[in-house]
């Protein structure tokens, strides 16, 4: 019987490699829950041009926005796990969602097998072009003296953005205001109006009002200045709290129990596609990091953002439901 087994599996290696050697022989659809024209739906019909010109197979970017996520990730637990249907999300959609939801559809952890990052990026901590602030620290102090007094927005309860400003009033030591908006874009037109005083954001989102005068950075949220704005100063450069520190990545997953030897592949050629120079240069323009892991290195970047998560959204007693 173990001859029988040792047999089969064996069959079944070799089936695969040789199914590895010929993916893809159909076009590949990837599932993202971000609307058309985001920041993750550029990038990945950018790289999926890239992918199909060398796979010789179409790549059908296919919306499914809503549901916090959860119609596209549904969707893409539901197809088959052979390497033609694969998923896009980001950090929080992985890392915090289970922490903030007792009750959801998908399970990261059991549903997905990771497969390639894609890039990541940093946030900026912005204020209003006329605010007294000019440092972080200046922003700390005030908030000290004032509890309660200061307000920062989010798009929403348990996002990255309320998670960024929670993680400021905790490593800070102060107590601040939260204020949820329906649209990113609000919380930096609120800012530049004086209806609130500071938020995180990323280059991609803000710039527009940044490169208009209307709104300043005090500081980026990574551990060292970007090359898109080497003249603004980490939040510890900046006098705030030094082990301060805010990211999101995006990435690609696919159905539990596909093929190694196929997430293997996929795994190089996104990564071969993420280190063209032209590529890097287009990502870099809009503050985005090109990010090249294996799927090993990558699921432990997620292990280690989901602890992190969950101990702040556990301190905070954010549920979503």
């Amino acid at each position: 019987m173990k001859t029988l087994l040792l047999a089969g599996a064996i069959a079944l290696s070799a089936l695969t490699a040789v199914h590895a050697q010929t993916y893809p022989d159909r076009p590949v659809r990837v599932i993202l829950p971000f609307p058309t024209g985001t920041g993750p739906d550029t990038v990945m019909r950018m790289v999926g041009e890239r992918l199909a010109k060398a796979w010789g197979q179409q790549v059908v970017v296919e919306n499914r926005p809503g549901g916090n996520g959860w119609i596209a990730m549904e969707a893409a637990r539901r197809a088959p796990a052979d390497g033609y249907t694969l998923l896009q999300v980001d950090a929080s959609q992985m890392a915090a969602h289970p922490f903030l939801f007792r009750k959801m559809p998908v399970d990261p952890s059991r549903d997905f097998e990771s497969v390639a990052p894609m890039y990541r990026t940093y946030y900026y901590v912005t204020v209003a072009a006329d605010s007294k602030w000019k440092t972080v620290g200046e922003l700390v102090a005030d908030a000290k003296a004032r509890p309660g007094a200061i307000t920062y927005g989010s798009s929403g309860l348990g996002g990255n953005l309320h998670l960024g400003g929670a993680m400021m009033e905790r490593a800070s030591g102060t107590r601040m205001h939260h204020v949820p908006y329906k649209e990113t874009t609000q919380i930096y037109m609120a800012i530049a109006s004086g209806d609130i005083q500071w938020a995180v954001g990323t280059a991609s989102t803000t710039q527009p009002l940044f490169k208009a005068g209307k709104i300043r950075y005090l500081a980026v949220t990574g551990p060292q200045r970007t090359a898109i704005l080497p003249e603004v100063p980490t939040v510890a450069e900046a006098k705030g709290p030094p082990n301060y520190e805010l990211q999101t990545w995006v990435g690609l997953y696919a159905p539990r129990g596909t093929p190694r030897a196929l997430i293997a592949k996929l795994n190089a050629d996104i990564a071969k596609v993420i280190q063209e120079p032209e590529i890097r240069s287009r990502l870099n323009a809009v503050g985005f990091e090109g990010l090249v892991q294996s799927p090993d290195e990558f699921q432990k970047m997620l292990q280690a953002d989901a602890a992190r998560f969950g101990a702040l959204i556990r301190e905070l007693n954010i549920t979503l439901d």
